[in-house]
């Protein structure tokens, strides 16, 4: 399967996916570049396909990849995956995620874009 590298070695990228799906899990929206967006939303949809199998094995793959510190003292970001979004899916079979785009970066113009939950509170 190809991907992109992102300019970064494999623990980076590994490193900035961990985070990146955390704070999409904890928040429900990021804003990040358009490349990262589209290599982070394959990651986000079978974590919340793990989700919602909802079983111990699913739990343990889950909290392998997720990190889970929560920055504001709400649930952490696996407690949220498995009780809210799993149960918000839990009728829907797939695309999870949606990539609205915002226009360049100033700087650099790297098209940035969001990346959501669909049907988010």
């Amino acid at each position: 399967m190809a991907y992109s590298k992102l300019s970064r070695d494999a623990s980076s990228r590994k490193a900035l996916f961990r985070d990146l799906v955390t704070d999409l899990f904890l928040y429900e929206r990021i804003q990040t570049t358009e490349a990262k967006a589209k290599e982070l939303r394959p990651i986000a949809e079978k974590l919340i396909t793990l989700a919602k199998r909802g079983d111990l094995h699913a739990r343990r793959q889950v909290a392998a990849y997720v990190r889970r510190e929560s920055i504001d003292g709400g649930p952490d970001a696996i407690q949220k995956l498995f009780s809210d979004l799993a149960t918000r899916y839990s009728e829907r079979p797939g695309g999870y995620t949606r990539i609205l785009k915002l226009g360049p970066r100033r700087g650099d113009a790297a098209p940035m874009v969001y990346l959501e939950l669909v049907d988010r509170a």
